[in-house]
């Protein structure tokens, strides 16, 4: 009996986790450099620019062009956010003057003055599968 019930278990539990596979979202990001990684993080709304991204990856630079690609990501609404750390810290580098010191962009390639938005840089993620192309 114990065992029938361990394997119905091990049976519905594999279905759910199955059930809950989502899209994967390919980022690209041309770069001017081979020096250094790419930092880009993948962000909900309540995340955005208050806190750490929801998953983060870091991409190496090949032949001016980094890639790399979020797995299984559930349908909603997101915004990525990258910067090109060319010190290899893990971080955004800033300027006394409180500007980036290393290149940096946004999903929608949103440049204005100021932080990026969130309504400027969501998107909507569905059943198929996504790649943005984010230039810095």
């Amino acid at each position: 009996m114990k065992t029938i019930i361990a394997t119905l278990c091990l049976t519905i539990t594999s279905l759910f986790i199955q059930a809950q596979t989502g899209t994967d979202i390919t980022v690209t990001v041309p770069v001017n450099s081979d020096k250094g990684n790419i930092v880009i993080g993948l962000y909900d709304e309540a995340t955005f620019m208050k806190a750490p991204p929801i998953k983060g990856i870091e991409a190496e630079i090949i032949d001016g062009k980094a890639t790399a690609t979020f797995k299984n990501i559930p349908e909603g609404t997101y915004a990525v956010s990258l910067f090109h750390d060319k010190n290899l810290n893990k971080r955004l580098d800033f300027e006394p003057n409180g500007m980036p010191a290393e290149p940096y962009g946004v999903s929608n390639n949103v440049m204005s003055m100021g932080p990026p938005q969130w309504s400027d840089a969501k998107f909507e993620v569905g059943a198929e599968p996504l790649r943005l192309e984010i230039r810095m």
